[in-house]
């Protein structure tokens, strides 16, 4: 069946440090608002940065693993791209709350997530 993905943006992993201060730093940095950062009931931490180019969705979270920069690509059928991925050479890492965690042949973590506004950015592939 076929389904449609397109890079959604790029994530910011802060390891303990609180959201609300890594975005003032990476909104500074990058010419971007900050928006509050806000918890979710299971305690992780997000905060996004507003005007990225190309309408790509740009936020920092706080983790516990090491920082790094880590990509999503949205998908109208997550398990499909994840799929997609894996025939690509990619392995899924786990389920985690509604998304993929994925990792590269290269070794690079991304994330698969549920496309959220289908008809808004950038026209998004569809695939066989």
């Amino acid at each position: 069946m076929a389904h449609r993905s397109r890079l959604a943006g790029f994530i910011i992993d802060c390891q303990g440090t609180d959201a609300g201060t890594a975005a003032r730093f990476w909104s500074a940095a990058l010419g971007l608002v900050p928006r509050a950062a806000e918890t979710d009931t299971d305690g992780a931490q997000y905060a996004g940065l507003s005007g990225a180019p190309g309408g790509l969705h740009v936020e920092v979270q706080r983790v516990s693993h090491a920082p790094r920069v880590h990509l999503d690509i949205e998908a109208d059928d997550i398990d499909a791209e994840a799929d997609r991925l894996e025939a690509l050479g990619a392995r899924r890492i786990g389920f985690v709350k509604r998304w993929w965690v994925m990792e590269a042949p290269t070794g690079h973590r991304f994330c698969v997530v549920r496309m959220k506004h289908p008809d808004n950015g950038q026209p998004a592939t569809t695939w066989a």
